[in-house]
């Protein structure tokens, strides 16, 4: 089965006129933090449609986790959050709130991000920016509440036990034909 994913949305890496440095950066560090796990990769223009199409696709794949890399700033070509409205069936707002918090001390600007975060049936999908240093401080942000996530969505995706660097302690608790996972201590103790 498929395990993560990381789709670059450029215009101009899509047509040849600039080397993606995002997304190998994005997908290097997905690599150390979960070694051993599959990362696809992705590359469309910043066009809804495609980016859409290409997300719905990965989904059905049943990637865990999809990283979009381009298109949440301002511009006018910066469509990546709407296209992600498309796909997903719920939001998680928390996470881009994250993001952001954890960006602005050092990137002033980074309360203008449009990225969003939600979920498309057990699937994950974060919208981060499309600079290299941006987009890695970004997941930083966000990928020590990623292991937690698998656990506390009880349609999720379990994520292997070896993803959860021991944050936490869990109890694992059948209920119906679901498995959910409760904290053994406090989240915030």
């Amino acid at each position: 089965m498929p395990g993560l994913a990381v789709v670059t949305i450029s215009d101009r890496c899509s047509a040849g006129q600039q080397v993606d440095s995002t997304g190998p950066a994005v997908a290097r560090l997905l690599a150390a933090q979960w070694p051993g796990e599959t990362i696809g990769r992705g590359l469309v223009p910043d066009n809804a449609d495609a980016i859409a199409t290409l997300l719905h696709e990965l989904c059905h794949q049943e990637y865990e986790l999809i990283l979009t890399a381009g298109g949440t700033g301002l511009g006018p070509r910066d469509v990546t959050p709407e296209a992600t409205r498309r796909v997903i069936d719920r939001e998680v707002s928390g996470l881009a709130e994250a993001m952001r918090a954890g960006t602005a001390p050092a990137y002033q600007f980074a309360w203008l991000s449009r990225a969003i975060a939600g979920l498309c049936g057990k699937t994950l999908i974060v919208n981060l920016p499309g600079s290299e240093k941006g987009a890695v401080e970004c997941s930083r942000s966000f990928c020590p509440c990623c292991p937690m996530l698998g656990r506390l969505l009880p349609e999720a995706v379990a994520i292997p036990p070896h993803l959860s660097h021991g944050h936490v302690e869990l109890c694992v608790v059948p209920w119906h034909e679901r498995r959910i996972v409760l904290p053994r201590r406090g989240l915030y103790s």
